[in-house]
């Protein structure tokens, strides 16, 4: 079951989207020509007036490694994609940056006077590893209105509580009434640990809250003395100490302490960027688009109540007022956040000294980042050109790079910094 395909007319209008086989016999038959590989489109070869388009609605569940999309028509899902964040390569960058420009101020180099120091952020100001998840999200989103109907835009909206997380015993109006009460911790412990028992490893099963240090030993209702265990381990291990319970399991017993002790740095990163997320998609309504919003707890809720299981892309279908929802497509699209390269003239080591010249691009007329065919094998990778050879690195997603003649090598995807693959 794989998604539907986009297709446009002749004058780059969205129409509806379709299913795989009877884009095949559109492309067959002469009548469309393949218009991108990524998101998969096909542009027919004549205008078409089509009065009775069917509106899509476009669901988000944005996260912070993971943005899952899914596109719904009358309570079906017809294309989904999870997209990866480079967040943290981001954040690694600006590190290694911040190092070289502080090297560089330091050697014996002309005297250059210092800045203010009451520099004002702008309002809404986001870091860099933030605001990537911002812009990449909404450039999908326009890319998704460009080859799709879209009437209504929802995203969850989730508000992780850390005061209680690190708190729980917390108490007031707010925390004693509702029926979800304790899904905020609940839920970051399921995304802390895996989803899985942290004793036995055991997954696709109930479990249970339990605590590292025994409670009636003193252990505290943190989150950071909290996990996930199965019922036959939280009963095994009863209110021993964790030290003696895994006494013949130390590198079991040092994972488990190192994972325990994790900041809550991705449950910051979504509190921080969800303002920002839902101001953007606000934009769209200038288009005619509704936008809505939907918890944490509701889109759980429904994810459990339809016996779906747990996919970021699923997890985004479900967010809102779900009362069915058909899966007419078991394949997302996996697309992974790679960047448009650096603008260095030279590559630096870890000391900030120049290493290696970087060439302009393109070079003979490919970027790295290029998705191309091999002719060869037919199959499809990134292409790493380079400047010295015509034999130029091919990546094929799982698979060790080799090197292929650019001869061998056509083109189907220009470098847009994204990397792309399926389940």
């Amino acid at each position: 079951m794989q998604n539907f395909v986009f297709v446009i007319d002749g004058d780059f209008k969205p129409l509806n989207p379709i299913h795989p086989r009877r884009a095949r016999r559109l492309l067959d038959k002469k009548k469309a020509a393949v218009f991108r590989i990524y998101p998969f489109t096909i542009i027919l070869k004549t205008s078409v007036y089509n009065p009775f388009l069917t509106p899509c609605q476009i669901k988000i569940d944005p996260g912070s490694k993971f943005t899952g999309f899914a596109l719904i028509r009358e309570n079906q899902v017809i294309w989904a994609m999870e997209l990866e964040h480079r967040g943290g390569a981001i954040k690694k960058k600006l590190e290694s940056r911040r190092a070289a420009r502080r090297n560089r101020r330091n050697r014996n180099t002309r005297y250059r006077k210092p800045r203010f120091l009451n520099r004002k952020l702008p309002e809404g100001w986001l870091p860099p590893s933030l605001k990537h998840r911002v812009r990449t999200t909404d450039t999908w989103i326009m890319r998704l209105f460009t080859y799709a109907p879209i009437n209504e835009i929802i995203v969850e909206r989730v508000k992780f509580d850390t005061q209680k997380m690190q708190n729980p015993e917390i108490w007031g109006e707010e925390y004693q009434q509702g029926t979800l009460q304790g899904y905020e911790v609940r839920e970051y412990l399921l995304e802390k640990w895996g989803r899985k028992c942290a004793y036995c490893g055991k997954q696709n099963i109930p479990l249970q809250v339990e605590h590292i240090h025994p409670s009636s030993k003193g252990g505290s209702d943190r989150v950071s003395n909290l996990c996930l265990a199965c019922q036959k381990c939280n009963q095994k291990k009863s209110n021993q100490p964790v030290e003696d319970f895994l006494k013949e399991k130390p590198d079991l017993l040092r994972t488990i302490k190192a994972q325990a002790k994790q900041p809550l740095k991705d449950t910051a990163s979504v509190n921080a960027t969800r303002n920002a997320i839902l101001y953007m998609i606000t934009e769209y309504e200038g288009l005619g688009t509704v936008t809505k919003t939907g918890t944490g707890a509701q889109t759980k809720y429904n994810r459990i109540k339809l016996g779906f299981p747990k996919e970021h892309w699923i997890d985004a279908a479900c967010v809102g007022e779900v009362e069915i929802l058909e899966l007419k497509t078991k394949q997302p699209l996996r697309v992974t956040c790679k960047g448009q390269g650096g603008r260095q003239k030279a590559a630096l080591n870890k000391y900030g000294y120049p290493i290696r010249h970087n060439p302009l691009r393109p070079i003979k007329g490919w970027c790295s980042g290029d998705i191309a065919k091999n002719l060869l094998s037919g199959v499809f990778g990134r292409v790493n050109p380079r400047s010295s050879s015509n034999s130029f690195n091919f990546t094929v997603p799982g698979m060790k790079a080799i090197n292929v003649h650019g001869k061998n090598l056509t083109r189907v995807h220009m470098k847009d910094g994204y990397a792309y693959g399926f389940y």
